[in-house]
């Protein structure tokens, strides 16, 4: 066994020091927090890994099975046997499936550090067995109490002495061997059996309620004849007045030796819930991805001169974010998440002004210019990385207040694990098969039990936050077009990274489990399996990231549809649009013609007020006619000639220009017509000439006012021109995406791994070579330099020049961190000594002044 020596260590800082580099590199890789700075030695690297922020962290990413391992560790005896252990977890049955995936759990709490040594003595991580110890105030999974001797250390010795002799065994002269015989009754399968063959049903009725926990009842000053009966013989044993405790020995024997009710050796299988060919997937899904498009480009468009004002506190507000749903016709969940997708792209930004306003970004111009596909890739990538959530807008934080979309406090750093997890085990089922939502929660909830929420907010939402980033990991990837009818799409599994599907099952087998390790080599086991599949849900690199977004475009593009230059006109004064439009067409039409209902077809409809637009923004009517009867398909109707015509000949006869504000008219008699309507008395109109009238009232209001009186103003300038009312774009300035919030230290590379394990293996070579002591000076603590003069450092350097030894010195670089570091001098010159360094395995040369000081090493 790896963890095997000649001599057994004795500490977990010696069991570190007897792995080889790849169990460290292994160590280092599930746990990076420990390499945050790079540890001194092996011992500070031992001291690190037993901290309780990290032991939480360590905690929190071990599967259900690997965490059971631990918890059954934390109620054994210290220290404990693998057959001990064994007993615990398989009970005295032996399930031959948790006998068979405890070596994998055991292997992979010794690989993260959280349990050491030998098979005949294991022992849990001492911050580890604190945080999983049975507790009244922390209680554990396993349901269990507190062993004998702790339910016992606080009572009287008489006491003791008398449940020993009730339960039949021989009086002690000690408190002490007295709790070891009860325990030793009680861990003994044949004499317990014995003692509760005396039970009545009643007492034995007590004990079956309390045995898989919670441990703990209340009795009153009189407790019945069932109760007194298990208490006189140590069955029950008092913790505080009025509480008593069902000791950890007798569960375990009532349990048959489980420490768990139902070990969990095995992930849950992640079963297809329906098969679609992988053609529909792909349209489907390529159908979402244009959709996604549009909705982004509707959203910026309506943002197009300024959108909504940014909260003082930040973010939008529930008005605004209401008034978007109802331009993107979407509901507000999603209106926020097609928000935050726009911010997460660097598309959308606040603009920083004073009256500060969210508005499009320079990047939002340049992204419409790109092809759909890598438009596309760029929110999907954007979304795949994200910690934003919007999922969370309309929640609390920590002070009551609103989570707003766009606001602070919306990062949960597990969201891009979670996706990544979440579409690692869609890419694991064969091509075209959608899962059963409920198999992908049970599975990441079997993978991180401990992950709960977050931040205490999440504690009082529905369900903790992995589950609920995974339901939401399921419902976005299908509205962003990875997923299509609940299964990964091709472009969306080259986006993932991921390896092709697996071959499709046959037809009786559709509704087998399956899951990412099914497609592992059979001599693997299942355990060991769920291990290797975590691990792939890790996030690609950037460069790995930016090859597999390119690759998902390249697969999306032939499936997206072209767009199309022409239209459908008909009677009824409307357009059908068969497919998505180019952008000149689009954008002219779009000021043309209202938006009447979208889908495969969009449907545009012709009315006054969006002729009127569209002259308003310098088109003429023959402009119109041209523009219509070069992009129709059919023939221009008749009534949309009459209505293009009818508005364009009242357009501008009316002219409102600032006064306040006139409205002036060749036609006194129109001007009649407008004071005598009542409509008109908000306007506060006045007649100055028999063609001028004036009102108190702005221009804009003054225009608002009359369109809406069925009338056709045009605005003009001072000088008596029309004014050509055109959108003028608002653009932030230069604005970078928001970074992710990672969760926890980055996972290092193969570079700094080599280089993190060969500075602690050489800083601990330093600290542990052994040393003549100097004479006349008091002995070094552990981890303190040597200090000599400079006298003394020059000459026992220019010593071991000649005499070739090797010598222990204590050094502090410019920068001014301190060293240890194992030297054989070569050359002393100049003030400097040139020498081989043991522990960087290379000759170096180090100024004398920078030597703190200097100590033989000893003969050994």
């Amino acid at each position: 066994m790896s963890t095997e020596d000649h001599q057994a260590p004795r500490s977990l800082a010696e069991a570190l020091r007897a792995r080889d580099d790849a169990s460290l590199a292994a160590l280092l890789r599930a746990r990076p927090d420990l390499i945050t700075p790079v540890p001194t030695d092996l011992t500070q690297l031992a001291t690190r890994a037993g901290t309780r922020a990290s032991v939480v962290r360590a905690l929190e990413r071990l599967d259900r099975f690997a965490l059971q391992t631990a918890e059954a560790l934390a109620v054994a005896g210290e220290p404990a046997t693998y057959d001990e252990l064994l007993g615990l977890m398989a009970g005295d049955a032996r399930e031959p499936a948790v006998v068979e995936a405890l070596p994998g759990a055991l292997a992979a709490l010794r690989e993260q550090a959280l349990v050491w040594g030998a098979d005949d003595r294991l022992r849990l991580v001492r911050t580890a067995r604190e945080l999983l110890t049975p507790s009244p105030q922390h209680p554990s999974p396993t349901g269990l109490g507190p062993s004998v001797r702790e339910a016992t250390a606080g009572m009287s010795p008489g006491r003791i002495q008398e449940i020993v002799a009730t339960a039949g065994l021989p009086s002690t002269h000690d408190s002490v061997s007295a709790v070891g015989a009860l325990t030793s009754l009680f861990t003994h399968r044949k004499k317990m059996a014995a003692l509760l063959a005396g039970a009545s049903a009643d007492s034995l009725d007590v004990l079956d309620r309390l045995v898989w926990g919670p441990p703990y009842g209340q009795v009153t000053a009189d407790p019945a004849a069932r109760l007194r009966w298990l208490l006189d013989r140590g069955l029950l044993l008092p913790t505080t007045p009025g509480t008593v405790a069902l000791p950890r020995e007798v569960a375990l024997h009532l349990r048959g030796g489980l420490a768990h009710r139902t070990p969990e050796p095995l992930p849950p299988g992640v079963e297809p819930l329906a098969v679609h060919r992988p053609q529909v997937v792909d349209a489907t899904a390529a159908g979402q991805a244009y959709t996604a498009l549009t909705t982004v480009e509707e959203l910026l468009k309506d943002w197009h001169e300024g959108g909504p004002a940014v909260l003082r506190a930040g973010g939008l507000s529930v008005r605004d974010l209401k008034r978007t749903a109802v331009a993107l016709d979407v509901s507000e969940p999603l209106a926020a998440f097609w928000v935050e997708l726009a911010y997460a792209s660097g598309l959308l930004s606040s603009d920083g002004e004073a009256d500060e306003r969210y508005a499009a970004t320079p990047e939002y111009d340049e992204w419409l210019e790109r092809p759909p596909a890598e438009r596309w890739a760029q929110l999907a990538r954007a979304w795949l990385a994200a910690t934003r959530t919007s999922g969370v807008v309309g929640g609390r934080d920590l002070k009551e207040r609103a989570l707003s979309a766009l606001g602070p406090g919306l990062d949960r750093s597990a969201a891009p694990e979670v996706r990544h997890r979440v579409l690692t085990l869609l890419a694991a089922l064969p091509e075209g098969a959608a899962p059963d939502a409920e198999a992908v929660l049970a599975r990441l909830r079997w993978e991180r039990p401990l992950r709960g929420p977050q931040n205490p907010q999440d504690a009082q939402a529905d369900g903790d936050l992995r589950t609920r980033l995974a339901r939401w990991t399921l419902t976005e990837a299908e509205l962003l077009g990875v997923t299509g009818r609940g299964a990964l799409s091709a472009h969306g599994r080259a986006l993932l990274g991921a390896p092709p599907a697996p071959a499709a099952p046959a037809p009786a087998a559709a509704a087998a489990p399956v899951g990412p390790g099914d497609k592992l080599p059979t001599h693997h086991h299942p355990h060991h399996r769920s291990h290797v599949t975590t691990a792939v849900a890790a996030p690609l690199s950037a460069p790995e990231q930016a090859v597999a977004t390119a690759a998902a475009a390249r697969l999306l593009t032939p499936l997206l549809p072209e767009p199309l230059d022409h239209v459908l006109l008909q009677a009824d004064l409307t357009a059908v649009a068969p497919g998505p439009l180019r952008r000149p067409l689009a954008d002219v039409l779009s000021v043309l013609a209202d938006v009447e209902s979208k889908g495969g077809a969009t449907v545009y409809r012709f009315t006054p007020g969006s002729v009127r637009r569209a002259l308003d923004a310098g088109r003429s009517a023959s402009d119109l006619h041209a523009f219509l009867a070069e992009h129709s398909r059919t023939p221009v109707p008749q009534p949309l000639t009459y209505l293009i015509d009818d508005v364009s000949r009242r357009h501008g006869h009316l002219r409102v220009g600032a006064a306040s504000a006139y409205v002036r008219c060749d036609d006194d008699a129109l001007l009649n017509e407008i004071l005598a309507d009542k409509r008109a008395v908000a306007l506060r109109l006045r007649r100055l000439a028999p063609t001028v009238l004036a009102a108190q009232a702005d221009p804009a209001t003054l225009l608002e006012g009359l369109r809406s009186m069925g009338f056709a103003p045009a605005a003009e300038s001072a000088e008596g021109d029309v004014l050509i009312t055109r959108a003028h774009a608002h653009r932030t300035p230069l604005r970078t995406a928001p970074e992710p919030v990672p969760d926890g230290p980055p996972m290092p590379d193969g570079t700094l791994l080599t280089a993190a394990i060969r500075a602690i293996r050489a800083g601990d070579l330093a600290a542990t070579t052994p040393r003549k002591p100097a004479e006349d000076a008091a002995p070094l603590a552990a981890g303190e330099l040597p200090r000599t003069s400079s006298a003394e450092t020059l000459a026992t350097m220019q010593a071991a020049v000649l005499t070739g030894e090797a010598l222990w010195i204590g050094y502090v670089n410019a920068e001014g961190t301190a060293s240890q570091r194992v030297i054989a001098p070569v050359r002393v010159e100049g003030g400097f000594v040139t020498a081989y360094d043991h522990t960087a395995d290379e000759v170096r040369t180090y100024p004398l002044h920078r030597i703190t000081g200097v100590a033989e090493l000893a003969d050994d």
